[in-house]
């Protein structure tokens, strides 16, 4: 029997590739976005799911359950970026970016998991970052979301694998997607004391978009995840130099490291 898999911020990116990637390998997938502009993509449907309202998140489980009997995977894919200065950046946004990276993925956790229990099986996918593993400058609350995502995750792991359930993070370093258009960009003050910096960091992190992996390897790496009987607690997919730079960070003196990102990053 394939394996039901619910894959949250499907219309686009890492999670369109992962929906169009598992479906033509025979798994029954649902993609989800706020407004799904099609309901059947390329093998796969899509149903509308907002990680941020309860209310939605709930109807689109019921929906799963209720056509296929079952739930046996969940992408939690769903985010947003956010770039700027923390003293310029309107803490509102901040606390928007956290609602869709870190309360959402957690809403829809708790949606899928009474389902898991019952069946006494299920695999939860949390979509970090390479980028959660360290404060980066004038992407402070982006990091700071993944970062927290990765905690709970290794709580919720803990909690719910004596039911079966198994619990992992993917964290991909820079991917070729259009998530530079989707981000919250505080704006460039003319009167910024960070002006100078944060314009070159932006056209910085732009061009690492740009050049980014092909999103597949994350897609690959779901798959594996998936077909695993005993998955890790993280993962992490990009390029050398953004999965070594986790290791030199548990190596360096703190303000080693830090000066040595500072240098990455031209400040």
């Amino acid at each position: 029997m394939s394996k039901v898999i619910l894959i949250t911020g499907a219309s686009s990116g890492i999670g369109k590739t992962t929906a169009e990637f598992l479906s033509v390998r025979g798994y029954v997938v649902y993609g989800t976005s706020r407004n799904p502009k099609e309901k059947s993509v390329e093998g796969y449907q899509m149903i509308a799911l907002d990680v941020t309202k309860e209310d939605s998140i709930k109807k689109a489980i019921e929906t799963v359950v209720y056509k296929e009997g079952r739930l046996d995977v969940l992408v939690n894919n769903a985010g947003m970026g956010v770039t700027g200065p923390i003293e310029d950046t309107p803490t509102q946004e901040m606390r928007n970016v956290f609602e869709t990276n870190f309360f959402g993925a957690i809403n829809v956790m708790k949606a899928v998991l009474p389902q898991m229990r019952k069946q006494q099986s299920g695999t939860i996918i949390n979509i970090t970052s390479i980028a959660g593993y360290m404060g980066l400058p004038y992407r402070g609350i982006y990091s700071a979301t993944k970062g927290a995502l990765d905690l709970v995750t290794e709580s919720v792991r803990m909690e719910v694998k004596k039911f079966g359930i198994q619990v992992a993070t993917i964290a991909p370093g820079d991917v070729a997607t259009n998530i530079a258009a989707g981000r919250y960009h505080t704006p460039v003050f003319e009167d910024s004391a960070y002006k100078e910096n944060y314009q070159l960091n932006l056209d910085l992190m732009d061009a690492h978009v740009d050049a980014g992996m092909d999103p597949i390897k994350m897609s690959e790496q779901i798959l594996k995840v998936i077909n695993s009987s005993r998955p890790k607690v993280h993962y992490k997919v990009g390029g050398f130099m953004e999965k070594f730079s986790i290791v030199l960070k548990r190596m360096l003196p703190s303000k080693v490291y830090e000066k040595m990102l500072m240098n990455h990053f031209k400040l």
